[in-house]
This record gives C-alpha cells, sequence and structure tokens, in this order.
C-alpha cells in the first residue's frame, strides 16, 4: 500500500521534528518546510497528499499560503496548526479551504486522529467524484446505442430538452429503454450532480406508494411508528423519474398535480406544506390520452406532463440497430465474464435480426447474457440462442410470387439481403476485433480506409457505438 505523503510548514524546527516522530512510525512519509516559500518550492517540484501548516509565520503566514495552495490544487488537503486558535480563525481557515486545524500544544493521538480522519475524508470525496464520473459516462445519450432514424430523433430530442428544466414525458413498450432515456435527461442538465430517483409506479401499491413519495408524519397511520421523509423531500433540487405514470390512482395524481405547479407537497397526516426543486421526468406504455377520455386520468396532470415528449421506438421498428446492439451487449458480457468471444456467426445475427422481439432491447440483452454463458467457442453461434428465436428466425415476411416478374424481383430481393446482412457483420466483427479502431480495421480486412468507411455509412455504423 502507497504511503500518504504529508508536508509540515512551520518557522520551528521543532514542531516539524515532532509532526515527523509521531507521524513517521504510523506509517506516514514526512518532509518540513520552514517557510510558506519553501513550501510552495517543495509542492512544485514533488507530489504530495496533505500539507500541514503553522498559521503564524513570518513572511508568508499559513492564511496565505493556503489561498496559494487552493489556487493551484484545489484538491489538497490543508490542516492549519496553531497556538493562537479562536473560533474565528477556525472558521476563517475552513472558509478558505482548509479541511481541518489542530491547535498547539497537541498530544500525538489528537494529531493522529486528524490526519486519518482527513485522508479518510478526501477518499470518500474521490470515490464520489468517481463514482459520479462513472454515472455520468454510464448515462450519457452517446451511450445509449442506436444509429436508426427513430433513435437518431431520440438522442437529438435528449439534447435539446437536457439542458432545461422542463418536464418530460417518455412514452414506449417495456423493455425500450424509457428509463435509461430519462437518466440521460438527468445526467445531461444543470441537475446532473443533484440526486435521480427512479420510481415504479406499478409495483408498489398505491398507499405505499403515496407514503414512498410523500412521505408521512409519525402515527398517521397504522404502522407509521416515526416520521420518515419521502423521495420527493429526499430529491429536492434534483430529479424524479414515475415510470408507469398511468398507473397512479386519482388522489396521488391530484398530490403530484400540486406539486409539479407549486413545488410543494403535504406529506401523508401532515399539516405544514415542505416546498421543493424538482424536475418530473415521468414515462409510460400506455396511452395516457385515450386514459383522459376514459376519465381514468385527469386532464390537467395529463397537460402538466405532456410539456416536451418523446416516443422510443421498440425494437422491431429499429431492426438495423439489432446488429450494433448485439455487439455492445457481447463486448458488455464477455468484459463481465471474462470470456473470449469474439463475434457473432452471420446464421444466428440473421436469426435476432428476423425476430419480433417482444420484450424489446432488454430482451436482446437478456438472450446476449445467455449466448455469451452458453458458448463454448470464440463465436456466438445459433445453437447458443433459445429455440423460441431459433425456430422463428428463418421466417422471411414474404408473399409466395403469384407471376416470373414477382419471382424475379423477389430473388433479387433476395440476394441483396443476404449480401447486405454479410457486409454489415463483415464491418462490426473488424470494428470489433479491433476496438473500434477505422484505420487499423481497414488494414485487417484489405480495404482502403476510405472504401471502409464508406461502408460504415451505407449502414449507419459510426464510432459512437463503441460506447462502453
Amino acid at each position: 500500500m502507497t504511503k500518504s505523503k504529508i508536508l509540515v510548514v512551520d518557522d520551528e524546527l521543532v514542531v516539524c521534528k515532532s509532526v515527523q516522530r509521531i507521524l513517521l512510525p504510523e506509517g506516514f512519509e514526512v518532509e518540513s518546510a520552514l517557510s510558506g516559500q519553501e513550501a510552495l518550492e517543495k509542492l512544485s517540484q514533488e507530489s504530495f497528499d496533505m500539507v500541514i501548516t503553522d498559521l503564524k509565520m513570518p513572511g508568508m503566514d499559513g492564511m496565505e499560503l493556503l489561498a496559494k495552495i487552493r489556487e493551484k490544487d484545489p484538491e489538497m488537503i490543508v490542516i492549519i496548526i496553531t497556538g493562537y486558535s479562536t473560533v474565528q480563525t477556525a472558521v476563517q481557515a475552513m472558509k478558505m479551504g482548509a479541511l481541518d486545524y489542530i491547535p498547539k500544544p497537541f498530544t500525538p493521538e489528537e494529531l493522529i486522529v486528524v490526519v486519518e480522519k482527513a485522508l479518510d475524508k478526501k477518499k470518500l470525496i474521490f470515490e464520489n467524484i468517481y463514482l459520479r464520473k462513472e454515472l455520468e459516462a454510464k448515462y450519457s445519450f452517446d451511450n445509449i446505442v442506436g444509429n436508426s432514424p427513430k433513435m437518431q430523433e431520440v438522442f437529438k430530442f435528449i439534447r435539446k430538452v437536457a439542458p432545461t428544466d422542463s418536464t418530460v414525458l417518455i412514452y414506449g413498450e417495456s423493455g425500450t429503454g424509457k428509463e435509461l432515456v430519462a437518466r440521460a435527461v438527468h445526467f445531461n442538465s444543470l441537475r446532473k450532480n443533484k440526486p435521480f430517483f427512479p420510481v415504479d409506479c406499478s409495483v408498489l401499491s398505491q398507499d405505499l406508494l403515496e407514503s414512498e413519495l410523500f412521505g408521512h408524519v409519525k402515527g398517521s397511520f397504522t404502522g407509521a411508528f416515526v416520521t420518515k421523509p419521502g423521495i420527493f423531500e429526499v430529491a429536492n433540487g434534483g430529479s424524479v423519474f414515475l415510470d408507469e405514470i398511468g398507473d397512479i390512482n386519482a388522489i396521488i395524481q391530484g398530490k403530484l398535480l400540486r406539486v409539479i405547479q407549486e413545488q410543494e407537497f403535504l406529506p401523508v397526516g401532515g399539516v405544514q406544506p415542505k416546498k421543493v426543486d424538482l424536475r418530473f421526468i415521468v414515462a409510460t406504455n400506455k396511452n395516457l390520452e385515450s386514459l383522459v377520455k376514459e376519465k381514468r386520468f385527469r386532464e390537467d396532470l395529463y397537460y402538466r406532463l405532456n410539456v416536451v415528449s418523446v416516443t422510443v421506438p421498440p425494437l422491431k421498428e429499429r431492426k438495423d440497430d439489432i446488429p450494433i446492439l448485439a455487439y455492445h451487449f457481447l463486448k458488455k458480457f464477455t468484459k463481465e465474464m471474462d470470456k473470449d468471444i469474439k463475434s457473432i456467426s452471420v446464421e444466428a445475427m440473421n436469426k435476432l435480426i428476423s425476430y419480433g422481439w417482444p420484450g424489446n432491447v432488454r430482451q436482446l440483452e437478456n438472450i446476449i447474457e445467455r449466448a455469451v454463458v452458453m458458448a463454448e467457442s470464440q463465436s456466438i453461434v445459433s445453437e447458443y440462442l433459445p429455440a423460441s428465436i431459433i425456430g422463428k428466425g428463418a421466417e422471411i415476411d414474404t408473399q409466395t410470387p403469384k407471376s416470373s416478374e414477382e419471382l424475379k424481383k423477389l430473388k433479387k430481393y433476395l440476394r441483396e439481403s443476404a449480401v447486405e446482412n454479410i457486409e454489415k457483420m463483415f464491418v462490426l466483427e473488424s470494428l470489433n476485433r479491433n476496438d473500434w479502431n477505422v484505420t487499423r480495421s481497414a488494414k485487417e480486412v484489405g480495404m482502403q480506409r476510405t472504401n471502409f468507411q464508406a461502408l460504415m455509412r451505407k449502414y449507419n455504423i459510426s464510432i459512437k457505438e463503441n460506447n462502453e
């Protein structure tokens, strides 16, 4: 394990030596500087995890040193040690960016506790930054796979609405990726550093859903032994994604309308409204306009939700995206399972393309995961696919020709379709083998880069597809 490196800054050598004697046995690497200027020189030449500096020093004092460190390295941990400790001094140092302070004289135990606490806090901050970046990368709209015209419209929609605070309504069948679109909207908005709370309105009883959303006060119903904040309160400043919004009852519809209109709500059993700042993103696989006509959904709520809307197309309407999605999931699961599977056979891919996909993208993801588990070779072949897909894979949506002219046209169509499937697989597999580097892919297959790119354009294949 790498030792944490600490720079101690104090104009009294005895203090520097004292800190070294305390921290060295604890596994820290400790260097010292006798002035602020010397400290800055060392910081410019070496890498440190923490600076512990005296507050009162001749020339450049601890406050000035703190300010200069913050300018050059805002993430550096700085702890102030001083014999002139007052509440005002501590507050000022903390406001300027010091993580903590310790008054002189201090015991070895006091110093060790402060140092270890500060390093733990820095580790937590960095972990949160890393996780936030991972989330932003995962839910970037560029990570929603697809090049079909309908998916391009979805990307265009996300780019337009994400920076706003408008309520978003997402239509789509189950498994099409409505939540992924919702997350992309949030993580590309100004609220991306605030909470994102997804709620599936179809899986909770309506009483429980009401309590989960609005919270409740102690004693408001049987079993309410403590006051519990709801999702609206916890998500304040961020976004709430309500999936299957068409399933909520009339009572919750009325309460939700008030939250959207007034940005305030009343907890279950409460008498004091709570103010919030929330963006609402909702989704449904039902036709809300029809529900309004049937008096099963409030008209005023519908118009509040339907500010901007988008429909995520079912997979059967974007079959050109199936090879791209299949390879995307193949790469994901081979990495997770540490398996060396490089391709999907033409026959297996044709069966995937021909299948109807009632479960949409989620079903395709599950099928590819299953195939990776079952595979014993470097290629996914038909035998690794479920019987339901193998059985339907050979079906061709054509009618028997009734004339020689129709026969000729059908034969031409089938020849062209077969060639197109093989060409597309040829390009995708080459890119997949070469980590989506176009130059290497073209060289490997013996084509000019421009000709290879022409094939990519023909089948709407772009490097954006490699969005792992």
